[in-house]
């Protein structure tokens, strides 16, 4: 592994809004499929997800840190994992099978070295860290029937007793509390009109402050709980009885005309007896405190400002559908006496969209860098950032100053192809999440002047309405995809594209201004994406013409990065299942799914004026898997689900005919690559095998079996490296259906030596759909981009 370096890695976030947390050192753990993402917010180069662990079966659900060296992870199989940072890597200490179905939420205390699980078997679990990173299950506490959707553990004010709360799924809250070892139930809190989706303790910072705890509901309220001695919370009630506030509330339900309910007013203490630590009893009580009304749709999530940032006051993050974010805090106003004022949670900041619900707003939301940034991701899995203004957080929430800044992002599914332009300064993927996505590399400068490469997401050409499984550029700012439609799609850059990559050094390109277009969007009820030359001044924003350029953000790529589709090409009788582009760029081929001959065939297209060129490339009888053009175009190469090979040869205005085919692979053949000589092609299969074809003689029509490379798990993904100077050496890279990527070198047709094994870590988790070289010449060596039916997209760097 000494060999690679992992250059970029695309991943986006679980939709759980307990899938990722960030430490004090602000390392940011989340979840992406069945892998945990590592991204150092404080990278000085701003490379986003340096590392991704394995060791999930299912998606990853919830994210826990302990402290700066250990978190916490459970994913939807019921299983819960403890990770230490070991040297210089995270190693997976401690595995259990916590829950017999998944596991939905988790909270910690670090100082009772106390954990709990909250699983969908209708369960609590209480666990104890132990000292030799062990976790031990402790309790069982069972819901009857109720699902747990979040947890919050605290330890009672000036006590060591501990206090859980439980949201559950009949919209109210259950308290339990722990003196001894086992928690016992303490009371049931009512409010809310749906289920509460968030739960976070705010620990005192006096002696004579109140425990709070703050519930984030699908109601689109908080409300908060202030919990305290009972001889201190005098509160509200004014000396009258509990028992009057339970008349007064159930006369109020009775008004069904009244929206707001019985509930939404209660003022009722709840009572908490618990040992102190002399053993005799000690009283708490919980009372309701304020109800923070300011999104427009459900709460997904809530946390806690850090008391060690430079704000003292309290400070609540919420996160919501409405794809917005708020920074509540308290203000004292005055009462009209003068020795007294009280405190009123209002509004301090706003963070996100305006308008409503955009791609399902926020899933979840937290601090970094000990409260000084915002972080949340979003329904598409995308991230967003915001950083306060250093110098500018001392006077009070209100008055801080608040900028966006780059985060990260990536694929909210599997990704299913990839394409390298022309010279390699981008490249475009395309996945099941119905988008296709530009990834560049951006030059920083770092310590000392240094400049680094950091590769982003650049663009977001397609959003479509339907699952992307092909993509091929045609030319610099032309590419063509293939959905799970009948149809294929080519579209042109517009000017603002062309000029983000200028501003922000990523390439040099020519092309006639005036003829393209100023940006693209999507009509209401629209498919394609339609041409735009109204002057937009988003764009200025986001595309480099500011001062200075900077790469778009989320809200942006999804918004206003789109590119004009300038053709559809039709021919294919079934969904498109996959798409080639040619060396010179002057043609493409296509193929679709197929269960019979007849529609087993590849369609060739010219790209001047998307014409068939000769007639439909027959033989096969099931859908072909890929296409692949020699270096020379003379040769056009399918492999298919019927197990062969076959070869077309170019036959002037007639276009291809068949030449050669074989069928020794013994499963379905997922791809197929040409070196670049043009002298060897390589297939691979299910079979588990690669298998290594050079012709015989000088013939071209008669090939044969130069070589088999064997492997443990189905062959999924070749692609060869360019030739590199002199070296007349062969570099064949292999993905497999476990995520493992091989490297292999050869100076023959006949004679290959692995020379590099790409595990997990550095290689995915499930099957490898496509890799491809990065050509041209570039001074980080050989790159290989990869794409995984795991969600995310790589960039190794090859050595």
């Amino acid at each position: 592994m000494d060999n690679v370096d992992v250059a970029y890695i695309a991943a986006s976030a679980n939709r759980f809004n307990h899938a990722g947390d960030a430490s004090s050192s602000s390392t940011v753990a989340y979840g992406s499929g069945r892998l945990i993402a590592l991204w150092d917010a404080q990278d000085i180069y701003n490379r986003g997800v340096l590392e991704t662990l394995p060791g999930h079966s299912s998606l990853v659900s919830c994210v826990k840190f302990v402290d700066a060296e250990r978190f916490v992870s459970t994913d939807e199989s019921g299983a819960l994992k403890l990770w230490r940072y070991s040297g210089s890597k995270w190693v997976s200490v401690f595995t259990s099978q916590a829950h017999t179905k998944a596991v939905s939420a988790l909270t910690v205390h670090l100082e009772a070295n106390c954990l709990a699980t909250g699983g969908s078997d209708s369960s609590v679990k209480i666990w104890k860290l132990g000292e030799q990173d062990d976790l031990q299950e402790i309790q069982s506490i069972s819901l009857k029937g109720r699902y747990p959707l979040s947890l919050a553990l605290a330890t009672l004010p000036g006590s060591k007793a501990l206090i859980l709360a439980v949201a559950v799924t009949d919209r109210s809250l259950q308290i339990y509390t722990r003196s001894e070892v086992m928690f016992l139930p303490s009371a049931t809190m009512h409010g809310h009109d749906d289920w509460v989706r968030s739960l976070a303790f705010c620990h005192p910072t006096s002696s004579s402050d109140p425990l709070i705890l703050a519930s984030g509901s699908q109601d689109a309220t908080i409300r908060l709980w202030n919990i305290e001695h009972a001889q201190r919370s005098g509160g509200p009630t004014g000396g009258l009885s509990d028992d009057l506030f339970d008349a007064f509330e159930a006369s109020l339900g009775d008004l069904t005309e009244n929206d707001e309910g019985g509930r939404q007013i209660s003022l009722k203490h709840h009572i908490l007896t618990v040992k102190g630590d002399d053993g005799s009893p000690q009283q708490f009580s919980i009372t309701f405190d304020a109800l923070l009304v300011g999104h427009e749709a459900g709460v997904t999530s809530l946390s806690w400002r850090p008391f060690s940032s430079s704000s003292s006051s309290p400070t609540l993050l919420s996160t919501s559908t409405d794809s917005s974010i708020i920074l509540w805090s308290p203000s004292s106003i005055p009462t009209g006496n003068s020795d007294a004022s009280s405190s009123l949670w209002i509004n301090s900041q706003r963070f996100g969209d305006v308008g409503g619900q955009r791609l399902g707003g926020f899933v979840g939301g937290l601090w970094g860098c000990e409260g000084m940034e915002v972080l949340a991701w979003g329904w598409a899995g995308g991230w967003r950032r915001w950083q306060c203004m250093p110098g500018l957080a001392t006077a009070g929430v209100a008055d801080e100053a608040w900028s966006e800044v780059g985060a990260i992002s990536g694929h909210a599914g599997p990704v299913r192809g990839i394409s390298w332009s022309p010279d390699g300064e981008y490249f475009i993927s395309a996945g099941l999440d119905q988008t296709s996505r530009i990834h560049a590399a951006i030059p920083v400068a770092g310590l000392k002047g240094k400049m680094v490469s950091s590769w982003h997401e650049l663009g977001r050409p397609q959003v479509h309405g339907y699952d992307l499984v092909g993509v091929a550029f045609l030319d610099a700012l032309r590419f063509v995809s293939v959905a799970d439609e009948k149809v294929a799609r080519v579209f042109q850059a517009p000017r603002s594209f062309f000029h983000a990559v200028k501003a922000l050094a990523v390439a040099e390109l020519t092309a006639d201004e005036e003829k393209l277009p100023i940006s693209a969007s999507v009509p209401p009820l629209g498919l394609s994406n339609k041409a735009n030359n109204d002057t937009n001044p988003q764009l200025v924003t986001a595309h480099g013409d500011a001062t200075p350029p900077r790469r778009p953000f989320e809200a942006e790529l999804a918004a206003i990065t789109l590119w004009p589709e300038i053709e559809k090409v039709f021919g294919h009788g079934y969904e498109s299942i996959t798409v080639s582009v040619s060396h010179t760029t002057k043609l493409m081929a296509t193929a679709c799914k197929a269960t019979t001959p007849k529609h087993a065939v590849v369609r060739v297209y010219d790209t001047d004026k998307f014409q068939p060129v000769g007639e439909p490339l027959e033989g096969h009888a099931l859908t072909v898997t890929r296409i692949a053009f020699s270096p020379d175009d003379q040769l056009i190469l399918t492999v298919s689900r019927d197990r062969t090979w076959r070869l077309f040869q170019a036959q002037g205005e007639q276009g291809y005919i068949p030449v050669a085919a074989d069928k020794s692979h013994a499963r379905i053949i997922w791809d197929c690559a040409w070196a670049p000589d043009g002298r060897i092609f390589a297939t691979a299969s299910r079979d588990k095998t690669v298998k290594i074809w050079h012709p015989k003689g000088d013939s071209r029509s008669e090939w044969s079996n130069a070589a088999t490379l064997k492997f443990p798990e189905a062959a999924t993904a070749v692609a060869f490296a360019q030739t590199v100077g002199d070296d007349a050496s062969r570099v064949l890279a292999i993905g497999v259906e476990t995520g493992d990527i091989f490297v292999y070198t050869s100076s023959s047709a006949t004679d290959w030596h692995l020379s590099l094994a790409i595990k997990t870590g550095a290689a995915h988790v499930d099957h490898i759909h496509q890799l491809a070289w990065r050509p041209g010449k570039h001074s980080e060596g050989r790159q290989l981009a990869s794409c995984s039916e795991d969600g995310t997209l790589r960039i190794v760097t090859v050595r």
